[in-house]
């Protein structure tokens, strides 16, 4: 299910299982992943299993779907936008990817705009 956590700072934004996160990469082509190998260890992506019913939960008025990824997986999308978890993300509400190399961004629930721009972090994993 995807549901929605909220920040102080960032607003109302989408979380995945156990309330974790979920993350956009800008530089994603709309409707696929660009992120394979060593960048999906490090920001994994939401899938599902084929044939399970992608539930939104209350609050997100985000459109969601799927993609199939190289590797045969379906990736979960909002608004066409793949969405991601952060490895570096300890428990639900943490929010350590939000601007990672200029290109990672919580994803907000609406579903509009792509990404909620807020200071980087120091640290890497921006791939």
């Amino acid at each position: 299910m995807v549901g929605t956590g909220t920040s102080p700072t960032l607003g109302t934004y989408l979380t995945g299982a156990g309330g974790m996160t979920l993350y956009v990469r800008t530089s994603d082509p709309a409707g696929g992943s660009s992120c394979t190998g060593g960048c999906a260890t490090a920001w994994p992506p939401l899938t599902i299993a084929a044939g399970t019913q992608l539930l939104a939960g209350t609050g997100v008025s985000a459109a969601l779907g799927t993609f199939a990824r190289p590797d045969g997986s379906l990736q979960v999308t909002y608004n066409g936008r793949a969405v991601y978890f952060y490895a570096a993300d300890a428990t639900s509400g943490d929010t350590t990817g939000q601007g990672v190399g200029g290109i990672w961004f919580v994803a907000p629930v609406t579903g509009t705009g792509g990404a909620v721009p807020s200071p980087s972090p120091s640290g890497g994993y921006g791939y």
